[in-house]
């Protein structure tokens, strides 16, 4: 039975956890957790807590000699390059970073990404979605000095993502209006009519047009704001470069761009609570080398590349298994 493993992230500001002690229960075998000495404090629990649960505390180096590694932000993680014929489970982001594709390769690791985790079409981490619409709208608004309730907002998408953020924004009295992808070209015609526009719309990778062009910045309202929520780099927003919580914002021909990558991380211990509590089942799969999602989260085995956007997207040659 594989041993799992919870290291802390030295991700800057991200002090997302995995698992909370009350979820550590929920899980069939809780000795075969293995969490880094401190996982919690962030959270405000001890190592104490996650020992009364049943998991093992540990070294950061026995951490990540299990068998699995669980991280939210996997993909981003600084130990990445170290492992070898290993299982990773967590947000992963290969298709758009062949410096990761590249280490899972190099490791023949495996590895599950959230971001492909589906149930019956709704996507696992759903709540996640909406806390990055709702933290974005809370932060974006705090740096730009202004109350929502005197802007008039854009709101492209209707996912997740787009439902948080809006509800944030009409929790604040702001007058919004909300277009998809069927209506981008409506959305061109009548952008000099908003404060903000917020971009809540996952690009399609393979996509080379843009809904917001560079040019179009000249149009927007005296100091108007971007909030791109989906942090996809020149994607529905041509002049969209991914931020981080410490520099948030730049500007773009006198319009303030907000473009931070991992907004939920601003609300840890909300995003921890949802994060955890659809987690053990399918820590009880891996253990028992098993895997109870969907196929499309299986990305890559054994460091043989599974998931063909991946190929398609990095121009890599597909190998048939």
């Amino acid at each position: 039975m594989a041993t799992i493993g919870f290291p802390i992230s030295h991700k800057e500001n991200e002090s997302r956890r995995a698992l909370v002690p009350d979820d550590v229960r929920k899980v069939a075998h809780p000795s075969n957790l293995l969490f880094e000495a401190g996982y919690g404090l962030a959270l405000g629990f001890d190592d104490a807590s996650y020992q009364a649960a049943g998991a093992r505390i540990c070294s950061r180096e026995e951490v990540l000699a299990c068998e699995v590694i669980c991280d939210p932000k996997i993909g981003d993680a600084d130990y990445l390059d170290r492992l070898r014929n290993q299982t990773i489970f967590g947000w992963v982001h290969a298709v758009l970073n062949r410096d990761i594709t590249d280490k899972l390769v190099a490791g023949k690791l495996t590895a599950y990404a959230w971001e492909e985790m589906y149930e019956d079409g709704r996507h696992v981490f759903w709540r996640n979605n909406e806390i990055a619409g709702e933290a974005a709208i809370a932060h974006a608004y705090m740096i730009h000095g202004v109350f929502p309730y005197s802007t008039k907002v854009a709101v492209l998408g209707r996912g997740n993502i787009a439902r948080g953020a809006i509800r944030a924004l009409y929790s604040m009295g702001a007058d919004v209006r909300q277009y998809d992808r069927h209506s981008e070209v409506l959305l061109r015609k009548e952008l000099a009519e908003y404060d903000v526009v917020v971009n809540a719309i996952l690009w399609d990778k393979l996509r080379k047009d843009h809904i917001i062009y560079k040019d179009d910045l000249k149009r927007m309202k005296r100091g108007a704001m971007i909030i791109d929520i989906s942090c996809d780099r020149a994607g529905a927003i041509e002049t969209s470069i991914p931020t981080t919580i410490a520099e948030p914002t730049y500007f773009v021909d006198g319009v303030r761009h907000y473009v931070v990558d991992h907004t939920p991380a601003l609300f840890y211990k909300s995003t921890s609570a949802a994060i955890s509590s659809v987690l053990p089942k399918y820590l009880n799969g891996l253990m028992e080398d098993r895997w109870v999602g969907n196929n499309k989260a299986l990305i890559v085995k054994y460091g043989v590349i599974i998931d063909q956007a991946i190929n398609k997207f990095q121009n890599r040659e597909t190998v048939v298994v």
